[in-house]
């Protein structure tokens, strides 16, 4: 097993505030999110799927849950600097690297789109010395075990759309599958050109998309083997990543051993005839790592004991991995991007897609162990948005 801590620095004292610094003190880094003049170490990944990733002198930034929706999710990449503004889908990070947290699929109606367009954009930032990740959420989870209630109706008929379309890429999942995000708009338009009014309430239509989206899906589907290339939990340099939340027993389990789990079941690869693999504690319960929601829950009716208990088991979860804070998705704040527990924890799921709170996108940026939130242009970043981690 991969050591616990690729470029792992101490973690400041619990007593010691995290500090607030200027954004000017930001500028000797370049847009691509390094120091000027400094060549920069490849990004190494261990663990299949990427369990931990060095990625020497490189900014990070980190989008929250997407729900389906890709026009959130462009304009989250566009703030985040790592997607082209003019439609053309192209790759701006240079050396950045992208995480994604999960929860993709569901609520919205493009959501083999957006994965398409992170597959195109991992294939460009790879070239350019960059690389973009993602981890699973629970709807993944969700989806792959079958559990289609929080489906758009029209991610029914994409993934109808999408079956068709791959018919003509039988030899090339990989080039077929980046390619989609160009044409998909084109595709759902026929289709709704095509439909008549009644077209949303059509059963045989419905039955079918609920055929190709179970094609896709059940362990051992196109999409499910494509989900499977993802991590559950992520640690990038100092800094780890999940969908819902990570605990010290999940640690004490081992994280590339979850990791593992949850894919060899995405993959439809179980151990023994009589074994569903399905990975509990990482995909089921409450304290499952992308159900988890103790440190991303609202805190008002908590009393001092229990906020306390909190920042200990985080504390403690980030001690045993060798991780100054941890980036978590999965539970909306109404308020936007925010991190809590001495900024131990960053909470990025903004609820931007439609489906959920149709909120204005904020993205989480990391740039030498300084932490701020991107917003708009429109918006203006307070110099308390930024936290350093030194």
């Amino acid at each position: 097993m991969a050591s616990l801590c690729l470029n792992s620095l101490p973690l400041p004292p619990p007593s010691q505030p995290r500090k607030p610094v200027e954004t000017t003190s930001l500028s000797s880094l370049t847009s691509n999110g390094h120091v000027r003049g400094e060549a920069l170490k490849p990004i190494v990944v261990t663990g299949n799927p990427p369990t931990y990733v060095s990625a020497p002198g490189r900014r990070i930034v980190a989008v929250g849950d997407l729900h389906g929706d890709i026009d959130q999710a462009r304009c989250a990449l566009e703030i985040a600097g790592v997607l082209s503004s003019d439609g053309q889908d192209l790759w701006t990070g240079g050396e950045t690297v992208l995480v994604q947290l999960g929860d993709i699929l569901d609520r919205g109606e493009d959501e083999i789109a957006i994965l398409s367009l992170l597959k195109s954009l991992d294939i460009q930032a790879k070239a350019q010395g960059g690389a973009v990740f993602q981890v699973n959420g629970n709807h993944e989870t969700m989806n792959v075990e079958g559990d289609f209630r929080y489906v758009d109706p029209g991610s029914f008929d994409e993934c109808s759309d999408f079956l068709e379309y791959m018919d003509g890429y039988r030899d090339d999942w990989e080039e077929a599958f980046a390619d989609w995000i160009g044409v998909s708009q084109s595709w759902k338009e026929d289709r709704k050109m095509s439909q008549s009014y009644w077209g949303p309430w059509n059963l045989v239509r419905r039955q079918k998309g609920v055929i190709a989206r179970s094609i896709l899906l059940r362990p051992g589907g196109k999409l499910a083997c494509e989900l499977a290339q993802h991590s559950v939990v992520l640690k990038v340099n100092d800094w780890v990543f999940c969908h819902g939340g990570l605990l010290p027993h999940h640690v004490q389990y081992g994280i590339e051993r979850m990791n593992r789990e949850v894919s060899l079941w995405m993959r439809g690869l179980s151990q023994t005839d009589d074994d569903p693999g399905i990975p509990f504690i990482a995909t089921r319960g409450y304290d499952s790592v992308v159900w988890n929601r103790l440190y991303s829950r609202d805190g008002s009716d908590l009393n001092e004991f229990q906020v306390d208990q909190i920042y200990s088991i985080l504390e403690e979860t980030l001690q045993a991995i060798g991780a100054r804070a941890m980036v978590v998705g999965h539970t909306p704040q109404p308020f936007g991007v925010n991190c809590k527990y001495n900024c131990n924890i960053w909470r990025v799921d903004v609820g931007m897609s439609s489906g959920v709170l149709n909120s204005t996108p904020e993205v989480l940026e990391i740039r030498e162990n300084k932490a701020r939130v991107l917003k708009s242009k429109r918006s203006t970043l307070s110099e308390l948005q930024v936290v350093d981690y030194t």
